[in-house]
């Protein structure tokens, strides 16, 4: 019977360690985290191709985007070149030149929408044959494809800047037999005359013109 008892004191001594042991180990990573609070970064360490970061917070909002005829009006084809870089591992735009991974695009600016010769054009882009690759339908579609047509197989997330766009779809207008002219940038709206006034020296005359 006391050898029972023995054992019995024995094992509540050692439940009662352990369990001691996992208080302590609790309090102190609670002391943990209220001493070094846990703070995400300003910045991510490292971005993803083709996502565009959102504005900063209490940033002001970007600026409301012009028509494309205003920024096609002073495009740059040289930059539009060098910005084109980045399309030229799947589009071709030389003359007869095949297509890549994605269709050849010499001559694209005013041709039919899903009309390279041999190329597999996804069940979006071809349910738009009968439109053209107008400065409008290009300006949507470099903006954001999927935007512009959704179901299209193209990856690439668009071109955000406007100036950059622009320079863009000029560069591809140069590479044709045709180019074709830029629009010129339309008239802007004058803004709204605020009632203003009369100038002293109309008050004053009007003042001292007689009755009629």
């Amino acid at each position: 019977m006391l050898e029972h008892h023995v054992d019995s004191f024995e094992w509540n001594k050692i439940f009662g360690g352990v369990l001691a042991g996992l208080l302590a180990v609790l309090g102190v990573s609670i002391i943990s985290d209220m001493m070094f609070a846990r703070h995400a970064p300003e910045k991510p360490g490292y971005v993803v191709a083709g996502v565009e970061e959102g504005p900063a917070e209490g940033a002001p909002a970007a600026e409301a985007e012009k028509p494309a005829a205003f920024y096609l009006a002073s495009a740059d084809i040289a930059k539009g070149e060098a910005q084109f870089k980045k399309c030229a591992a799947c589009h071709n735009v030389d003359p007869g030149g095949a297509n890549g991974t994605g269709p050849a695009l010499y001559g694209i600016v005013g041709r039919p929408i899903a009309a390279a010769t041999g190329f597999a054009y996804s069940d979006a882009l071809s349910g738009m044959k009968g439109q053209n690759w107008d400065w409008d339908n290009l300006w949507g579609w470099l903006k954001s494809p999927k935007a512009f047509m959704a179901g299209n197989k193209m990856s690439f997330a668009g071109i955000s800047k406007p100036e950059d766009r622009a320079a863009v779809i000029a560069y591809l207008n140069s590479k044709s037999a045709s180019p074709l002219p830029l629009p010129a940038a339309p008239a802007e709206a004058a803004p709204a005359a605020e009632d203003a006034a009369p100038a002293e020296g109309e008050a004053a005359a009007a003042e001292a013109a007689p009755a009629q």
